[in-house]
């Protein structure tokens, strides 16, 4: 096989990726009180939110080690990795330990590291481009180039139903928890360019706020896009965001795939993903 794939687990892949053998899925490890969950695809999903729910601490995740990523190098010749934002997790700082391990140790294959600045949704747009670019039987650092440029533009937001583990991890003080949890306020979020979480705007109700973000897609440069749709536990929710797409935008494609683990707790019970 001429080129590998390999994408930490926050990346939601859909049914095709899973199938697809051009693509690793490597886990992360999720820590929920004692519980301990491994993102390998074999979560269940109403275990994982149960467990969260009824924990008072704010859940933990623990990234792969580089020798999970190197294991992987020597089975292609091209080795893209795509990672979750390094601001939310240290998986991109282990693929680039990796890659220098690699080095050192006289590997002579291609791999490079994208930092998505992203997660979920973000992330499956970067590992779909990468195999598009690839099956053209472009050059590796063309590849590379073309994937970079297109991450320095991608948009990434959420609207979260539950706003527990932002409380839990710090993102949220008790006052502003309490406020928006009393007014059932719905949070509109993104991603800095660095891949940070910032507040972006918000609605009154869930259906306002996931209005309010597809509007934002329409404000946008974005005809003839891929829409990636990616949800925690609301597919109804999912397909409302892609009739809401399809109405006010006009994107090429719009794909809806499911939180994995990884995911789920970040946007947890009822969160959606997009990115484009």
């Amino acid at each position: 096989m001429g080129y590998k794939i390999l994408c930490d687990s926050c990346t939601d892949f859909t049914p095709e990726m899973a199938a697809d053998p051009h693509y690793v899925r490597i886990p992360l490890r999720i820590f929920v009180g004692k519980e301990e969950f491994v993102d390998d695809g074999s979560i269940r999903q109403q275990a994982l939110l149960s467990a969260m729910k009824h924990c008072h601490e704010a859940p933990k995740t623990a990234c792969p080690s580089p020798a999970h990523y190197m294991e992987h190098f020597d089975e292609a010749e091209d080795v893209y990795i795509v990672t979750l934002s390094d601001r939310l997790s240290g998986s991109c700082n282990a693929a680039n330990q990796a890659v220098t391990f690699y080095r050192e140790e006289g590997g002579g294959h291609n791999v490079h590291v994208f930092n998505s600045r992203s997660a979920s949704a973000g992330q499956v747009q970067a590992a779909l481009l990468i195999r598009e670019l690839a099956e053209q039987g472009l050059p590796f650092q063309e590849v590379v180039d073309r994937v970079e440029r297109y991450l320095d533009e991608m948009d990434t937001m959420f609207v979260l139903e539950n706003l527990d583990n932002l409380r839990k991890n710090g993102r949220l003080t008790k006052v502003q928890a309490l406020v928006t949890s009393s007014l059932r306020i719905k949070l509109l979020m993104g991603s800095t360019p660095e891949g940070e979480i910032r507040k972006l705007s918000q609605g009154f109700s869930e259906r306002q706020a996931l209005h309010k973000m597809i509007q934002r897609c329409a404000d946008q440069p974005h005809h003839g896009k891929r829409l990636v749709i990616s949800h925690c536990n609301c597919l109804e929710r999912a397909q409302y965001v892609r009739e809401l797409a399809e109405k006010l935008c006009s994107f090429g494609e719009i794909l809806i795939t499911a939180a994995g683990g990884i995911s789920t707790v970040y946007a947890y019970d009822g969160g959606i993903v997009i990115a484009y």
